[in-house]
């Protein structure tokens, strides 16, 4: 220990900041990289296998087991769906705050586990009697029946929460390989959804259908079951990010501090800004204060000394009141960099904003796009598809298209333009918006053709098939599934790469966030449609016990019309946002 170099040589092969599942000091070359993040990667394609096994045709669940209308059983999905995601924030918080997301993982796989482990059982109805009264579920068995959906989706949440970012957090933003390797895992983390996807809307669904649910259910929980011992296998090598505290408390402290802070700190607010703006600035300080206020001393008289200030673009200055060396309250002291963070991510709010109409749209691919389906030839040669397998389409397009997209159009873009990322986050998001524009218009022509067939036919009425193929169907699944694999896997690695690095797992919950809030805007847009169309005595565009009566059509117009203007919106604000991150726009 006392040979030369020794001490320094330690802290050199050590992550700062990371800690190997044992909480010792996480060391480089052992720790993080490629074979960690290859566990993360399989415990994710069983991951969403579980979860995905019974979301896919839950909807065909709801409304042929528990007898709920198709408008009904489409709104419970999009909301149980939605409140899975929604619940990544919490372990998104709670990964930035308390736990580490390799603990965050493991306690919500458990509780997956568990909830999955209770069956849900319809209430008993004869479909072979035509007289048989089925009515719809109700009271303790829907109590018990809603009580178990919603514990998969807490742990659903926790999961999307944890993983993505236990992933990212395996490579070295430090470097231009490890950010390369960082976007690369990225694009195999949609890759690895999309396999987990596959199985679940192939085998598992036919299981299902033909087998019954109890089957479907068991293989789901078999797989949630097997995803935890292969993310334990990888124990070794994971380096985890040490908890920095509650970045919402930060948020907060931040954003009071700024509201009731006195004006006449325009003094120090200036200087702030000043700080932020000149490069010489830190040194200068450096040089001019005393070696002992470097021990501690200066921090508790100047909060502004505190932590290394972030460049800033003079964006949300406001925020600048909350540094004065008079707070209103001691608890609200804040520092440059606590400042610095909270306008970063008050700047990626507009791009989260920005991503729930094209999330709203997909949530059509697992309710009415599947009743759709449902009412057309389904027949593959001597097979019969069911109507919950549709998901293939966009599935096998995604397993294609993002192992091409990362071998073959980003190494072609980085020699283009000679930069680091070829196309950038924004830039692939914007691509993904503008395909949902063009899946939407796709879903309103395919679905006046379905119904044209169904007139010409006299089957508008008719609860039978039609004579139209459900390959029709599989072309708006081709864009939306295009879309989701530009905007999703563009959105994760955003948030991961601009968020400040307390706040990741939290910031990177939000692209989860969008995908929640885009169903429970789906629920929203459908109730609101149906109240405005039916008012004055018409019928409501989306409401009836028969599909062939909806006025489907005309809501993927407007769902066309809504994701143009929000393309629009979206143009707006990434035209103007300044990346922070080394490697993202260069």
């Amino acid at each position: 220990m006392d040979q030369e170099g020794g001490p320094p040589q330690m802290a050199a092969t050590t992550w700062d900041g990371y800690v190997d599942w044992r909480n010792r000091p996480a060391i480089v070359g052992r720790h993080g990289g490629m074979l960690p993040a290859f566990f993360v990667l399989v415990a994710e394609v069983l991951e969403n296998l579980a979860y995905l096994a019974n979301a896919s045709n839950l909807v065909m669940y709801m409304a042929e087991y528990m007898h709920v209308s198709p408008s009904r059983a489409a709104n419970d999905v999009t909301n149980f769906m939605g409140t899975a995601f929604l619940l990544a924030l919490l372990g998104g918080f709670l990964s930035d705050a308390f736990c580490t997301t390799y603990r965050i993982y493991l306690i919500s796989a458990a509780i997956e586990f568990l909830a999955k482990s209770a069956s849900l059982k319809p209430p008993p109805c004869d479909h072979a009697d035509p007289a048989a009264i089925c009515r719809e579920v109700s009271g303790g068995k829907a109590a018990m029946l809603f009580a178990g959906l919603y514990l998969v989706a807490l742990g659903v949440g926790g999961i999307k929460g944890s993983l993505p970012s236990h992933g990212a957090e395996q490579f070295d933003d430090g470097t231009p390989q490890g950010r390369k390797q960082r976007s690369t895992f990225f694009n195999y983390f949609v890759f690895c959804l999309s396999c987990g996807g596959l199985i679940a809307v192939t085998l598992v669904v036919w299981v299902e259908d033909n087998k019954g649910w109890q089957w479907g259910f068991g293989i789901s929980t078999l797989a949630i079951l097997l995803s935890i011992p292969v993310f334990l296998a990888g124990s070794a090598s994971y380096r985890n990010k040490i908890p920095s505290g509650s970045p919402l408390t930060t948020i907060f402290k931040v954003l009071i501090a700024a509201t009731l802070n006195p004006c006449k700190s325009r003094n120090t607010s200036n200087a702030i800004a000043s700080m932020n703006t000149s490069p010489s600035y830190a040194t200068t300080q450096m040089t001019q204060r005393k070696p002992e206020a470097f021990e501690g001393e200066a921090e508790e008289d100047d909060p502004r000394s505190k932590e290394v200030n972030l460049p800033s673009d003079g964006s949300l200055s406001f925020l600048n009141r909350a540094v004065t060396s008079k707070p209103v309250h001691r608890s609200l002291e804040c520092s440059v960099q606590q400042v610095e963070d909270v306008k970063v991510v008050l700047k990626l709010l507009p791009v989260f904003a920005c991503t729930i109409i094209l999330n709203c749209c997909l949530a059509q691919l697992s309710t009415f796009s599947v009743q759709q389906a449902s009412t057309m030839d389904t027949k593959l040669g001597s097979l019969k598809v069911p109507p919950a397998s549709l998901p293939i389409f966009p599935i096998l397009f995604i397993m294609i298209l993002a192992p091409v997209y990362d071998h073959f159009i980003v190494p072609f873009a980085r020699r283009a333009t000679k930069t680091e990322t070829g196309v950038t986050h924004l830039q692939r998001i914007g691509i993904g918006l503008g395909l949902s524009v063009l899946a939407m218009a796709v879903a309103a022509l395919v679905e006046a053709k379905r119904k044209r067939v169904a007139t010409d036919a006299g089957l508008i009425n008719s609860a039978g098939p039609l004579p139209i193929t459900f390959f029709w169907i599989a072309l708006q699944y081709l864009f939306l599934g295009s879309a989701d694999l530009f905007t999703l896997a563009g959105l994760l690695e955003f948030f991961f790469s601009e968020a400040p690095a307390s706040m990741r797992s939290l910031a990177t919950a939000l692209s989860w966030a969008s995908l929640a809030m885009g169903y429970y805007l789906s629920t929203v847009i459908v109730s609101v449609v149906n109240g405005v169309t039916g008012s004055s005595g018409h019928r409501p565009w989306l409401k009836g016990g028969n599909l062939n009566g909806y006025h489907l059509e005309r809501f993927y117009w407007l769902m066309c019309v809504l994701s143009g203007l929000n393309f629009l919106h979206y143009l707006y604000w990434a035209t103007r946002y300044k990346y922070r991150s080394a490697g993202s726009s260069k």
